[in-house]
């Protein structure tokens, strides 16, 4: 059965829109506000999209159904077999002591937390988000971070913020592939415009992830780590997505990034991060 979406089927905008941010709405609701259980409040907005799909936008019945097991169909493959595997390579890692390694290596590398920020949350959650995504990233890179003497939330917002340049070429550039798939546009394309965007932002994010640990002053202390760290990241991104493809367009400039951002003369290392407080609005933001 062929059905056609009409996408203002109240005949305001702006009811319409806001009829269907309603499912959206109200899973967060039900996860932040309201404490529900994941899968409580992820069966709330199921049933929520589907009524809205119906009742609203006038979807048939079978045709919402079918809807919905493709979404959870596709949720479970690929994207719940990468997380799968990516969460059992890390309590592979833990189990066998590599974790441990692992995280002692990073703390040798600088005392400077802000650089260890720089490392872990946004070079190292880079490959994290390029190679599994969904989350993974900041759940590993916020118990390293921890590991290394971080206050929990605050290596879970400063794992938040680095992972915001990353995700458009996530999961193995799965973003780029499904907007291909629905649109029918060329993924090569996508990901060269993505390609050509994200860098300004892959600029900005080491920046940001520094000034929410110690302020305007702690930047100026590290800022030859930070441009090293962004610039090699964007330029790489940049280039492997306009010239190689999506699939693979943040894990080389993370890789490249990761060992040289350690290595600029910074001044007063861990000066101001030792006597700076988490900035909790900056952190909400994120």
């Amino acid at each position: 059965m062929s059905w056609i979406q009409v996408y203002d089927p109240l005949g305001a905008p702006w009811l319409s829109t806001a009829a269907a941010a309603l499912p959206i709405v109200l899973l967060l609701v039900a996860l932040g506000i309201l404490e529900w259980r994941a899968h409580l409040a992820a069966l709330a907005g199921l049933l929520a999209a589907l009524a809205v799909s119906i009742f609203i936008f006038g979807m048939p019945i079978a045709t919402a159904g079918a809807t919905a097991l493709y979404g959870a169909a596709y949720g479970f493959l690929p994207i719940g077999w990468i997380i799968l595997n990516a969460v059992f390579l890390y309590n592979l890692t833990v189990e066998t002591g590599q974790f441990e390694i692992v995280k002692s290596s990073v703390g040798r590398l600088s005392r400077d937390r802000r650089i260890q920020a720089l490392l872990v949350a946004f070079s190292f959650g880079a490959f994290i988000e390029g190679a599994s995504g969904f989350g993974t990233p900041v759940a590993i890179c916020s118990a390293l971070l921890i590991g290394l003497g971080f206050t929990p939330l605050y290596a879970a917002g400063l794992s938040l913020i680095a992972n915001t340049a990353p995700v458009a070429f996530g999961a193995i550039g799965t973003p780029i592939l499904t907007l291909a798939a629905v649109t029918g546009i060329p993924a090569h394309t996508l990901g060269m415009m993505a390609g050509r965007q994200l860098p300004f932002v892959s600029l900005i994010v080491p920046a940001w992830l520094v000034v929410t640990m110690s302020g305007w002053r702690g930047l100026r202390g590290v800022w030859p780590a930070v441009a090293v760290c962004g610039g090699t990241f964007a330029l790489v991104q940049f280039g492997w997505s306009n010239f190689i493809g999506p699939e693979l367009g943040r894990d080389p400039g993370c890789a490249i990034g990761d060992p040289n951002c350690r290595n600029p003369n910074c001044r007063d290392p861990a000066r101001h991060v030792r006597r700076s407080r988490p900035r909790l609005d900056a952190l909400a933001v994120s």
